[in-house]
């Protein structure tokens, strides 16, 4: 199996893709859609359609692992059902109205606060994940 990177990002028309950041084979794969799980599912419909193409035409395709990277408009928007706003201020320390602007796409945040904000998310992360109930 082969670990592929998969970025999803939101476009310039406010449109999101899903698209895989890997040039070893010979075919590549897309997903477009309105949000960021509508570009994610599509890639993943994508990658079914090649697997059944190979089958067609005898040849084998390769098992992948996909790593799904976002943009931070994407994340926010991705998982904006699940984590509020002041929620995410709280575990970031970004203001909830920056995120705002982030997950509208009228800001673009500094490699620097992009970072801030995945060490931050994967700390939460790794708290959750010691959560025990008795």
């Amino acid at each position: 199996m082969t670990k592929v990177k998969v970025i999803v990002e939101r476009g310039s028309d406010n449109k999101y893709s899903a698209y895989m950041d890997y040039y070893e084979f010979d075919f590549g794969l897309a997903g477009f859609g309105n949000n960021p799980k509508a570009a994610i599912d599509d890639f993943y419909m994508a990658y079914e359609e090649e697997k059944a193409m190979c089958a067609n035409e005898g040849k084998e395709c390769p098992e992948l692992i996909f790593e799904i990277c976002y943009d931070v408009c994407s994340f926010l928007n991705y998982y904006e059902n699940i984590l509020s706003k002041s929620g995410l201020e709280k575990v970031t320390g970004i203001n909830q109205k920056q995120l705002w602007h982030y997950s509208s796409g009228k800001r673009q945040p500094k490699s620097e606060t992009a970072k801030k904000i995945q060490e931050r998310i994967h700390q939460f992360a790794d708290d959750l994940r010691q959560v025990q109930f008795v």
